[in-house]
């Protein structure tokens, strides 16, 4: 591991870096420049690569009717079998895909082409499909999966001048259609919001949703999202955050919920309700302590790099929403530099997943 860290550390990523202090064990900086270049984006795309055809260890998660549906991962879901569970499948499309539009040179064997074109089939679909319309699977995967399946098409979708994407796009489309129809009927039902810090945040589910709903012009899933955002979250005072985080969390519940609001709310109406909610953040001495991890080879505790990313995600959203608010920014890079060096192919239990909540942060700004 320190071999791969002094590779990231001098490799172009960290640029312009001032007021440096160390923090497990890594130097960053509170004033980097956090930039994409080819080199990192490689060590990205190289994990969900690596992973996306890799069928154990598997995590199904489903509910058996019978020993009918006793199936390996690649027979019951022959695209979102691999990395470990269904949703690191999909968020690893989203992140080839995200990084192979920004960059084409990543493809230049075909390698990525073809496996999308491979897996991308109707067929495929078909079968993913009907695992999802069991009468006890139409809750898998709510709302993260959907919300992540979501941001794949999203990109999918974006990607015009791409024929092929633009295909892949609409052979995906049925299951797009009942993650739809599953989020319209389950947010009337929805009486209180989940705040984990993990899988089920409600808030999380709902701003990647939103993104895709606003991109793909999808007017009644958008408002259906904002009313329900306003409905659970307006009135929410005094968030907690002192609290966080908890052992396992990848999410922060304060933070996420104010980074939902941000795209939910007018920028005047949005400053008074997050004065309320986490007036602390407008103190230009607030700081945030980055999540620490003892043990990588934890599935669960790896959860806390995720955290420094998703973190880096909502302050980067908040400050540039409420530019007033910029001294967030600093500490966004602390805790996104603090958790890119450990993005490496030692544990698949951090691997598996973690490049793409750094997309989300680099794309945060």
């Amino acid at each position: 591991m320190k071999n791969i860290i002094s590779v990231l550390l001098i490799s172009g990523f960290f640029i312009a870096c001032q007021n440096k202090e160390v923090i497990e064990g890594v130097e960053v900086s509170s004033t980097s420049n956090l930039k994409l270049e080819l080199a990192e984006a490689k060590k990205i795309i190289e994990l969900p690569l690596h992973c996306l055809e890799v069928e154990y260890p598997n995590k199904l998660g489903q509910v058996l009717a019978s020993d009918a549906e006793l199936k390996s991962p690649k027979q019951l879901r022959p695209i979102f079998y691999g990395c470990f569970d269904w949703h690191s499948s999909a968020h690893g499309y989203w992140s080839v895909v995200k990084l192979w539009k920004q960059f084409p040179e990543l493809d230049k064997n075909g390698q990525i082409d073809s496996l999308l074109t491979r897996v991308f089939t109707p067929e495929n679909v078909a079968i993913e499909k009907a695992f999802f319309d069991e009468p006890h699977n139409k809750t898998f995967e709510r709302t993260y999966g959907w919300a992540w399946y979501f941001k794949l098409q999203e990109e999918l979708y974006t990607w015009k001048d791409n024929p092929k994407a633009q295909q892949w796009y609409k052979n995906l489309q049925p299951l797009e259609t009942v993650f739809t129809e599953r989020y319209l009927e389950y947010l009337p039902k929805l009486n209180y919001p989940i705040r984990t810090g993990t899988h089920d945040n409600t808030a999380f589910g709902m701003a990647l949703s939103l993104e895709y709903a606003e991109t793909v012009g999808n007017t009644k899933l958008k408002e259906a999202i904002e009313s329900k955002a306003k409905a659970l979250f307006m009135n929410d005072k005094n968030c907690p955050i002192v609290f966080e985080p908890s052992g396992h969390d990848f999410l922060s519940p304060c933070l996420q919920e104010a980074w939902l609001m941000s795209k939910v709310l007018p920028t005047a109406e949005y400053k008074t309700w997050l004065n309320g909610f986490l007036p602390q953040l407008f103190d230009k001495n607030f700081d945030l302590e980055v999540g620490k991890v003892s043990d990588r080879t934890d599935g669960h505790l790896v959860h806390l790099d995720g955290l420094n990313f998703s973190r880096a995600t909502c302050l980067f959203q908040i400050a540039k929403k409420l530019p007033e608010l910029n001294h967030l920014k600093p500490i966004a890079e602390k805790h996104f530099n603090v958790a890119f060096p450990n993005i490496s192919n030692d544990d698949y239990m951090g691997s598996h997943w973690l490049g793409s909540f750094a997309l989300q942060a680099l794309d945060a700004q």
